[in-house]
């Protein structure tokens, strides 16, 4: 599904990570193995020693709306993107987003899109302002909290170390300190058992044992059905959003400033994104979202605040957003920086 965009704005961006974690530190306590540490490269990640997913959610969304200046009858629609527990069991957590924000009364959606949700959010709140007149402003929020018994943050998914945050992004119709130019989006479910594998459907969230193992579903997918056949096909999802987004925007990659990847490890980024597509590091975010881990949906939100917050984006700069996940599904977005906002000035 694509998307050429027109009149559709980000008006404000929010991040709540509440703690950094040195992968140093945790390769002397034994948590990390020091392999993960170097073929990352990654050197910290950002940690909750406490703060929930939703909390995190909810500090995010009040920084995003604040910066917006948005009142609760600005928003029409809220949405969260998430991939694992968000603190509370059986729980409509977008609802206590609403309830920690805005106490309005539009529609609160959680998206399950795993690390794809921020950009399959984006579009589907761009498709539901333009669907009717008076549909101003979209919340959007992410949060994962990657933590044990679950989740181990160093193993789970070995290429990527998993970090603990908060993102949030207010949509406008209205206006805004940058344009979504085009949107593209792209499911293959042949590779749905990539994360699922052999083990058998369950009557509760981890009766098989924990914490969750990515890499033996990994392993039994291609026992049967090749790393060739896996590998093709995920490289031509992505691609083929890649591909449909800069198109829409009538544009090359290499006419980006930026290009905002997801968080993922060196070795992966290069197999997956630098390698295929000839992109040069120093024009994604590495520096800085190797200090910070992989947020689940949130990486591509994340890396735009810090663009626009470190005056790194300037007006005039095309930003092209990548994002990959598990199911499979791909994204991508172009997004046009108009002018740098006052809340990041200042």
């Amino acid at each position: 599904m694509t998307m050429r965009v027109e009149g559709i704005y980000i008006r404000a961006t929010g991040v709540r990570l509440p703690a950094r974690l040195r992968v140093s530190d945790a390769v002397a306590a034994g948590e990390c193995p020091p392999r993960t540490a170097e073929t990352t490269g990654v050197v910290s990640v950002a940690h909750s020693p406490g703060e929930s997913a939703a909390e995190m959610a909810v500090a995010a969304a009040r920084s995003a709306l604040d910066r917006a200046e948005a009142q609760a009858d600005d928003i029409g629609l809220i949405l969260h993107a998430d991939t694992y527990h968000q603190g509370q069991d059986l729980w409509p957590v977008a609802s206590y987003i609403q309830r920690e924000t805005l106490r309005n009364t539009c529609p609160a959606l959680e998206i399950r899109q795993m690390s794809n949700g921020g950009l399959t959010s984006l579009d589907l709140a761009a498709a539901y302002l333009k669907a009717a007149t008076g549909r101003g402003e979209a919340l959007l929020t992410t949060a994962d909290r990657f933590c044990a018994p679950g989740i181990d943050r160093w193993r789970t998914d070995p290429g990527t170390p998993y970090a603990d945050g908060g993102t949030a992004l207010v949509l406008s119709a209205r206006g805004g300190f940058a344009a979504v130019s085009s949107l593209a989006l792209f499911a293959d479910s042949e590779l749905e058992p990539l994360h699922r594998g052999d083990t058998p459907f369950s009557p509760a969230p981890f009766t098989h044992g924990m914490p969750v193992d990515f890499d033996a579903a990994k392993r039994s997918f291609v026992e049967r059905m090749g790393i060739s056949y896996a590998v093709a096909r995920s490289s031509a999802g992505q691609y083929s959003v890649v591909k449909e987004a800069l198109a829409d925007a009538g544009m090359e990659l290499a006419d980006a400033a930026w290009v905002i990847l997801p968080h993922f490890g060196r070795r992966r980024l290069r197999s997956i994104y630098y390698q295929p597509f000839g992109i040069d590091p120093a024009h994604t975010t590495w520096d800085w979202s190797r200090t910070v881990g992989h947020l689940g949906a949130g990486d591509q939100f994340a890396s735009l605040d810090h663009l626009v917050v470190s005056g790194l984006a300037v007006p005039g700069d095309r930003c092209v957003l990548m994002s990959v996940g598990a199911g499979y599904s791909w994204g991508c977005a172009v997004i046009d920086i108009l002018d740098r906002p006052a809340w990041a000035a200042g």
